[in-house]
């Protein structure tokens, strides 16, 4: 089973990484939040509210956005279009016939691309974009929908180290200048630890652990499991 006993809490304001080897269940869970695939048990709430098995767009609608692992924008659309998409059907705007869309709610496509660093690119076409500027884009596209939960998925896969810096700073930023709770999951451990409030550590699909960095980065379970082998340093 792809997930299977997973917990996962996230608190309002927090940062919080989930971490697991490639097949763990981390992008699968997330898919189940984002009602991308619906559960065959348990239940999802935020908020309060039961949202388990709703559609992506009412999701969405709740107040959770999210990325991707692989990008997912549109390619021959410009940087400034792909985020006003995503502001228009914030907005319910998207099937408005009558305004030329060049006239629809420009002030806050702008701000969010300032806010991610994109706005000297906003005539780029996506496809002359770098790969860390195409996963910035994502986060903007994410950002149009005005969310209250941010869901990251690998946010600096493939990234450049400046890159990835500028990633990190980014959602160090979102997090206290917007105030957004943000859920992500990444492989890069020395990022993991450098900005989560906690961290869950995922098992072939369930929970192993969650906790504060140093609760995980005590826990005999997850350094026998994960963070003791070459691939991950955390110290």
């Amino acid at each position: 089973m792809a997930v299977n006993r997973a917990n996962l809490e996230v608190e309002k304001g927090e940062i919080v990484a989930v971490i697991g080897p490639n097949g763990a269940g981390k992008t699968t869970l997330f898919n189940l939040i984002t009602g991308i695939l619906k559960p065959d048990e348990g239940r999802v709430f935020f908020k309060g509210e039961d949202i388990t098995g709703l559609s992506p767009h009412n999701v969405c609608r709740k107040g959770i956005s999210r990325s991707f692992q692989v990008v997912n924008v549109f390619e021959r659309l410009s940087v400034f279009e792909n985020v006003r998409i995503a502001v228009l059907s914030k907005n319910r705007m998207c099937w408005n016939f009558i305004t030329p869309s060049a006239k629809l709610l420009g002030d806050e496509t702008e701000r969010i691309l300032s806010s991610v660093g994109l706005a000297d690119k906003k005539d780029s076409a996506c496809s002359d974009l770098s790969h860390g500027d195409r996963k910035v884009l994502e986060i903007a596209v994410a950002l149009g929908a005005s969310p209250e939960f941010l869901i990251l998925d690998e946010p600096t896969a493939g990234m450049a180290p400046e890159e990835t810096d500028r990633c990190i700073e980014l959602i160090r930023n979102l997090s206290d200048t917007l105030g957004l709770t943000i859920l992500f999951c990444e492989h890069d451990m020395g990022l993991v630890f450098s900005i989560s409030d906690r961290i869950m550590v995922m098992a072939r699909g369930s929970t192993l652990v969650q906790g504060t960095c140093e609760e995980v980065r005590r826990n005999q379970a997850v350094q026998d499991a994960y963070l003791g082998g070459d691939d991950y340093d955390v110290s």
